[in-house]
């Protein structure tokens, strides 16, 4: 669910995934395995920066509703 909406949202603003880890000094390949790896949640400060990214509230990335923006 997490990496959907990081991916849904990213998506719309025209970034991959690729470059927010890049810009954000997350490890290379982290955000692809939030929700994919049952053990994989993101900490609290990656999911911060990432929502900083992306300009949303943490909360955007943690919900399970389908929004688009």
């Amino acid at each position: 669910m997490i990496y959907e909406n990081v991916k849904r949202i990213a998506d719309a603003k025209g970034v991959t995934i690729y470059r927010i880890e890049r810009d954000t000094k997350i490890a290379n390949g982290i955000i692809a395995k939030w929700g994919k790896t049952a053990n994989q949640e993101p900490s609290a400060t990656n999911l911060k920066k990432v929502a900083d990214y992306l300009e949303v509230d943490m909360n955007e990335l943690l919900s399970d509703k389908q929004e688009t923006h």
